[in-house]
């Protein structure tokens, strides 16, 4: 199942684009944003299992912002969840 999420907080990113195959992340992209950081983190999710993914980038923020592009993937991935691609 490919989702796309446009983050509700303002990060980097304009648009997250994931791949989940039941309860795995099987690919990320980011539109936007520093492009270097954002293929390392889909490099490194990659395989993942989606709720391991959401406990470890969930809160991470980047500065003084609310929020970070890493804690709007993990609230593409709850979204993802709640629309019933567990």
């Amino acid at each position: 199942m490919v989702f796309r999420y446009v983050p509700e907080a303002p990060v980097c990113a304009r648009e997250i684009t994931v791949e989940v195959d039941g309860d795995t992340v099987r690919a990320v992209s980011f539109s936007g944003g520093c492009v270097g950081n954002h293929r390392g983190i889909a490099a490194l999710v990659q395989g993942m299992k989606v709720a391991e993914v959401i406990a470890r980038l969930e809160g991470i923020r980047c500065g003084e912002r609310a929020s970070s592009c890493p804690d709007q993937l993990a609230q593409a991935l709850k979204k993802c969840q709640a629309n019933g691609n567990k």
